[in-house]
């Protein structure tokens, strides 16, 4: 499998499959999202995008990177998510990096969001699906996000070599930059144990792909198999 591994800024043409990865937090949000419940989460252009789709839609849920603001019932926090119960609702996401990758590489034939938490699942869809070439976009930091770089170079590996331990990958993540703010206060919306959280392998056993559903880009769940698996398993 060809592999590319690029920042948003450095996405000049439409890849066929792309594999956007966003560590802390937005992808490891998404995924908790669905836990709780969530039937899909639309990615918003914008915090203003964002704010009209729940004026329109007051049922749904609308979060944002930051601290609380009017108008947004959540933050992006696995933390605090995790506490809510979202049963059947849609969730309405603007995140700085992570859902500006995901609209990045609307047009690709195949959009996939990833984290530590769904990356197993990430890569038995790769690996199912054959590609011989899979783009992974490296939302933080400019593409220099170390737990976003990291993520990404480990479902690639793990897609082809089933067998990559995951220690050194999540070591990364958890001395990079965005885990050292998180971890002291330097980020707001922050529950404590995010980053822990963030960095729990395999939580969840469904990867997340993302589509466009008319003129709005929209994040499914999509649960794999659980035969030859080691993702843990609802008990």
């Amino acid at each position: 499998m060809d592999t590319r591994f690029l920042g948003i800024a450095d996405l000049v043409d439409t890849p066929s499959v792309a594999v956007v990865v966003d560590v802390m937090r937005a992808f490891t949000v998404a995924a908790w999202a669905f836990a709780q419940g969530a039937e899909k989460i639309v990615l918003a252009e914008s915090l203003d995008e964002a704010l009209v789709l729940k004026t329109r839609h007051p049922e749904w849920v609308a979060l944002k990177d930051g601290p609380p603001a009017p108008g947004f019932d959540a933050v992006n926090s696995p933390g605090l998510l995790r506490s809510i119960d979202l049963g059947g609702r849609t969730v309405v996401q603007k995140t700085t990096a992570g859902t500006v990758g995901a609209l990045a590489v609307k047009e690709a034939q195949l959009v996939l969001c990833a984290s530590f938490v769904v990356a197993e699942a990430t890569a038995q869809l790769l690996r199912a699906r054959g590609s011989d070439s899979v783009t992974f976009v490296v939302t933080g930091e400019d593409g220099q996000a170390d737990e976003d770089l990291a993520c990404a170079q480990y479902i690639a590996r793990r897609v082809t070599e089933p067998e990559t331990d995951a220690a050194e990958f999540l070591r990364r993540g958890a001395l990079s930059r965005a885990a050292a703010e998180l971890a002291e206060g330097v980020r707001q919306g922050v529950h404590p144990d995010d980053v822990e959280l963030c960095l729990e392998l395999d939580r969840f056993p469904f990867s997340m792909v993302a589509t466009l559903e008319g003129s709005l880009m929209v994040l499914r769940r999509r649960t794999v198999p659980a035969v030859g698996s080691h993702i843990r398993q609802p008990s």
